[in-house]
């Protein structure tokens, strides 16, 4: 394990990608059991790794959302969110928020939403008055409810690894995505007098309302559409997926004409890429994966909690801990496959429901794309509207405080987070 371990932090202190990082680690790690014969494993631990029908769910969520980001569908949603909301002081704060959770039900993705709302929102809320580190914290802040509320990559990969209902996470995923949605207006409205943030003149309008619903009405019927579809059991969340694709396709091509070919191509190619690198990370985990397993590290894990209490209370608050500070060093998706086999065990052990569970360790590590020094959704909006890291981080801290609230009442109220699958009946 020392050995395993060392080489592991070796190679990511050095700079090398975690999808590579992971594949030598377990390499080491099965040599270290029975030597060069052994290593004939590895090329089959990484097919069955990927073997998995689920993960076709991955590459289609994030070309609908390439589409519906590319084609100029997301404005329409931000135009709907700024007639409901504009008008409150911090109108256009409010207004990103509200985006987020419309478009969290298309794409699942928090760097997709960032970079959307980075190029667009930022500048227009920069224009309006407020500074760019505030308009890139609450554009961060917001983009973790797209892989809350479904549909989630990280959910399809936590359910499929893991064997918990895809769909029950999906419905599981609705209530805190919402509520973190709702604490960041809150957090809005409280420091809107403190920092005099802009106010439009007039109330709600429901003529401009309505106006702005309807020009946005296909692109709010695709995210019921899809999670309807998979609650209701008529498609899985791959077959709703690659629905969602030819939808957005329609929409984006035909009714709004918003893409070309040229974009059809980029958007193939950005999708690729960003599927390449998820899929190498499930490969090479899967070997890690496999040498955990063989030697009953996550039993020893569990037992290791359970050692220090065996209070239930306490050991949720232990893995919460573990997953924010592990979170701010390792990308979500590696720490997911290497985490999640380890810590359902423990949750099993101390009676909580698997989908509660992996609701929890989800949202834990969705809360770490937005914690510097690596947070994923901070580099992409820096990179977006050329603010520095450390300025968006100051700006970020009253809305990270909130959203580690919401994870507290998610991992302590059981039935608030499992109102909504229980409801259906998953």
């Amino acid at each position: 394990m020392l050995v395993v371990a060392a080489t592991f932090f070796i190679l990511l202190f050095l700079g090398m990608p975690v999808g590579f990082v992971l594949g030598v680690a377990g390499l080491v790690g099965i040599f270290e059991m029975g030597g060069g014969r052994f290593l004939m494993m590895a090329p089959d631990r990484m097919f069955a790794g990927l073997d998995l029908f689920p993960f076709l769910a991955m590459p289609f969520f994030i070309l609908a959302g390439e589409i519906m980001n590319r084609s100029g569908i997301t404005m329409h949603l931000v135009r709907f969110a700024d007639a409901l909301v504009g008008w409150l002081r911090g109108g256009a704060a409010h207004s990103n928020m509200v985006a987020s959770v419309m478009f969290a039900g298309i794409t699942g993705a928090a760097t997709a939403d960032a970079a959307a709302f980075g190029n667009t929102l930022v500048p227009a809320m920069v224009k309006q008055g407020y500074t760019k580190p505030f308009a890139c914290a609450v554009t961060a802040a917001g983009s973790i409810i797209g892989p809350t509320i479904p549909p989630s990559t990280l959910m399809v990969i936590y359910g499929s690894i893991m064997g918990v209902s895809i769909a029950g996470l999906f419905a599981a995923g609705i209530v805190p995505g919402l509520l973190i949605c709702a604490i960041c207006m809150a957090i809005i409205a409280a420091l809107g007098k403190r920092l005099n943030l802009p106010k439009r003149e007039g109330g709600p309008q429901l003529l401009p309302i309505l106006r702005a619903f309807k020009e946005s009405f296909l692109a709010l019927v695709l995210p019921i559409f899809i999670l309807g579809s998979i609650l209701g059991g008529i498609a899985t969340p791959t077959e709703a997926a690659s629905i969602a694709v030819f939808y957005a396709l329609i929409v984006g091509g035909l009714v709004y004409r918003g893409l070309t070919w040229h974009d059809l191509y980029d958007m193939c190619v950005r999708t690729t890429r960003i599927t390449g690198v998820i899929f190498l990370i499930i490969a090479s985990a899967s070997i890690l994966g496999w040498w955990m397993t063989f030697n009953q590290i996550p039993q020893a894990v569990a037992e290791g909690f359970l050692v220090l209490s065996n209070d239930p209370n306490m050991i949720i608050g232990m893995i919460i801990a573990l997953l924010l500070f592990i979170g701010l060093f390792m990308d979500i998706n590696a720490t997911l496959i290497i985490l999640a086999p380890v810590l359902a065990p423990l949750t099993a052990e101390i009676g909580m429901d698997p989908v509660h569970a992996g609701i929890m360790i989800i949202l834990a590590l969705n809360i770490s794309l937005m914690t510097p020094p690596v947070g994923a959704c901070l580099f992409v909006l820096a990179s977006v509207t050329k603010e520095k890291i450390e300025n968006i981080a100051k700006a970020l801290w009253p809305f990270l405080i909130g959203e580690v609230l919401v994870l507290f009442i998610i991992a302590y109220w059981e039935g608030l987070t499992l109102a909504v699958p229980r409801w259906l009946g998953l």
